[in-house]
């Protein structure tokens, strides 16, 4: 089982779910159980894969891309989810490629010390991804000043708000409906053509 609830297969879709999870299908042509699990609400399946290809995949964003999965990572490790961190660790360590700088990065989010890696920008924005995660009604001024100190951007600090909140939701998604990567295809790179 895949999750706590039933998923409808496609064999089993109306047309507004057929729909839904055509807008859903991975660059792998199938539908991940993260979005297959809103098939009994094919709207929230619609409005999920929207804001997540907003947040993390829109080309727009100028923050590395290493970095927001990097960030999507440290938040799922923050919240115990392994379904994001199977699938976000994975990106960030394709694309980092570096296979002992990745195995630090990792070892320090488990360890929670992300400064023995990280210093300027990086760190400031782990900081603030981790108070954001854990803290969200203690967070002040302060704390987004202090990624402008470090030379962020409104835009790159916007980004990285949204990359949290997005992966404190689908955290919670996936944590609260048992939903487990059987039977899907984990992480975006896993196919050597996917750049």
């Amino acid at each position: 089982m895949s999750a706590w609830i039933s998923m409808i297969s496609d064999a089993e879709a109306d047309d507004n779910l057929l729909d839904a999870l055509k807008l859903a299908r991975t660059p792998h042509g199938t539908v991940d159980n993260v979005m297959r699990v809103h098939s009994h609400r094919p709207n929230t399946m619609r409005g999920h894969v929207s804001l997540y290809r907003a947040a993390l995949h829109d080309d727009t964003n100028t923050l590395p891309t290493w970095l927001q999965e990097t960030i999507s990572s440290y938040v799922s490790i923050l919240n115990t989810c392994d379904y994001s961190l199977a699938n976000h660790w994975a990106n960030a360590k394709h694309l980092i490629g570096d296979d002992s700088k990745a195995d630090a990065i990792e070892k320090a989010l488990y360890a929670d010390t992300p400064e023995a890696v990280f210093d300027g920008a990086e760190l400031a924005l782990m900081r603030y991804t981790k108070k954001l995660t854990l803290q969200p009604g203690q967070m002040q001024q302060s704390d987004v000043t202090d990624l402008q100190d470090a030379g962020l951007d409104d835009g790159q600090i916007l980004e990285a708000n949204q990359i949290i909140g997005y992966f404190n939701y689908v955290n919670r998604l996936l944590n609260g409906l048992g939903v487990t990567t059987d039977g899907d295809t984990v992480g975006y790179y896993s196919n050597s053509d996917k750049k």
